[in-house]
C-alpha cells in the first residue's frame, strides 16, 4: 500500500512535468525595443551630402552611390528651377522575429490575432553533420524619422509620415511556401544552378568593399541567393547573417510588390517611381536590436545590403533576449529643392 506522503510526491513530479512542457512548448520569447534616436542610430549613415555630382558634406568617407550630374533641375508642370540634392534618408525598419506577431521593434509586443502561423525554426540536415537551414518571420515599417523628430525642418525632401507597421509576413501565404513564392518571382527559376549561385561569390566581394552589383539581382552578396523572395533559408549561419538576408528579401519582396519604390536618380528628383527589381546598391543598413551597431569600422556604422557579416555582426547575438533582429535602411534620397 502506497503511503499519502508517496502519492503526493507523484502528483507534485507529475505537476512538475506538466508545467515543464507547457514551458517547452511556449519557450519561444518576444523581446524588443523601440529604437532610440540618440543612442541607437548611427546618424552619420546620412551622410554624404550632395549638389548635383559634387559632394559637400562627408565625415568618415561615408560610402555612395552616383547622383545626378547637373545641379540644377526643374520639376511640375508650371517648373520651378531648384538644385539637385542627394543624401540617404533613414525612412524604414525592417526586422526579423522567431515568434509570430512578435513587433520587436515596438519594444516585444506581441500582437498576435489568434490566426496561425508557423514560428521560426532552425533545421538540421539528414547527413548529421550540424548544418541545416532556417525560418524566420519578418515585418516592414515605414519610419520617416528624420520627418517626426523634426531634424530639420521646411525641408521639401523628406517623407512624411510616423512611425508605422506596414507589412506582416504571418498573414502573407507566400511567405512560407517556396512554390507560392513563384508567382511574384518566377525569374526565380532562372537562377537555380550551380553556376549563378557560384556567381554571386563576386557580389560578396563587391559588396564588402563597396555595393553590390546592381546587374546580379538573384544575389544577396555574401548571405547567398535572394531567391526565394521568403523566410526560407538553406543554410544558416548565425542569426545576424540570416537576419540581414531576410531584410534584404522583404525589401525586395516590397518592391515587387510595388509597396516600396525608387527615390534615388535622375528619375527620383521629382518624387518616387516604379522600381519593380530592387536596386541594392540603393540601401544601407544598420542593426538596431539587440545590440545597435553604432560602433564604426573605418569610419563607417551602415553596411550596404550583402557585405559580410563576420565583423560588425560579432557579438550581436546572444541566447532568448538577443535572438531577433531588427535594421533601420537608409535609402538612397536624390530630391530637387526649389521653393
Amino acid at each position: 500500500m502506497k503511503h499519502p506522503w508517496f502519492t503526493s510526491l507523484l502528483r507534485w513530479l507529475a505537476g512538475l512535468a506538466l508545467a515543464a512542457g507547457g514551458a517547452a512548448a511556449g519557450a519561444t520569447t518576444c523581446t524588443g525595443k523601440f529604437p532610440n534616436p540618440i543612442t541607437d542610430i548611427c546618424w552619420s549613415c546620412i551622410l554624404p551630402l550632395s549638389i548635383g555630382s559634387a559632394r559637400i558634406g562627408d565625415f568618415g568617407s561615408q560610402e555612395d552611390i552616383e547622383n545626378p550630374g547637373s545641379p540644377l533641375c526643374t520639376c511640375g508642370v508650371n517648373p520651378v528651377i531648384g538644385l539637385s540634392v542627394g543624401f540617404w534618408e533613414p525612412a524604414r525598419h525592417v526586422e526579423a522575429v522567431r515568434k509570430p506577431f512578435c513587433l520587436t521593434s515596438l519594444g516585444g509586443i506581441d500582437l498576435n490575432p489568434g490566426i496561425p502561423a508557423p514560428e521560426a525554426a532552425r533545421f538540421t540536415r539528414s547527413e548529421g553533420d550540424g548544418d541545416g537551414g532556417s525560418f524566420y518571420q519578418a515585418h516592414f515599417y515605414v519610419n520617416p524619422v528624420l520627418y517626426y523628430l523634426e531634424v530639420v525642418t521646411d525641408f521639401p525632401c523628406l517623407e512624411k509620415g510616423s512611425f508605422d507597421l506596414a507589412y506582416l509576413t504571418e498573414v502573407d501565404p507566400l511567405w512560407a511556401d517556396d512554390e507560392l513564392t513563384l508567382i511574384i518571382n518566377p525569374d526565380a527559376v532562372l537562377f537555380a544552378n550551380p553556376v549563378a549561385i557560384a556567381a554571386c561569390a563576386a557580389d560578396c566581394v563587391a559588396a564588402s568593399l563597396g555595393f553590390g552589383i546592381r546587374e546580379m539581382f538573384w544575389c544577396a552578396g555574401c548571405q547567398g541567393g535572394l531567391y526565394p523572395m521568403n523566410g526560407h533559408v538553406p543554410y544558416h549561419l548565425g542569426g545576424v547573417r540570416t537576419a540581414a538576408l531576410m531584410a534584404q528579401r522583404l525589401t525586395a519582396k516590397m518592391h515587387r510588390e510595388l509597396i516600396a519604390w525608387g527615390w534615388h536618380g535622375t528619375p527620383g528628383l521629382c518624387g518616387p517611381y516604379f522600381l519593380p527589381v530592387m536596386d541594392k546598391a540603393a540601401y544601407k543598413t544598420q542593426l538596431t536590436h539587440p545590440i545597435p551597431s553604432t560602433s564604426k569600422e573605418a569610419g563607417k556604422c551602415c553596411q550596404p545590403f550583402g557585405r559580410q557579416t563576420v565583423t560588425w555582426g560579432a557579438g550581436k547575438e546572444y541566447p532568448v533576449r538577443g535572438e531577433d533582429f531588427s535594421f533601420i535602411l537608409f535609402r538612397k534620397r536624390n530630391c530637387c529643392v526649389g521653393y
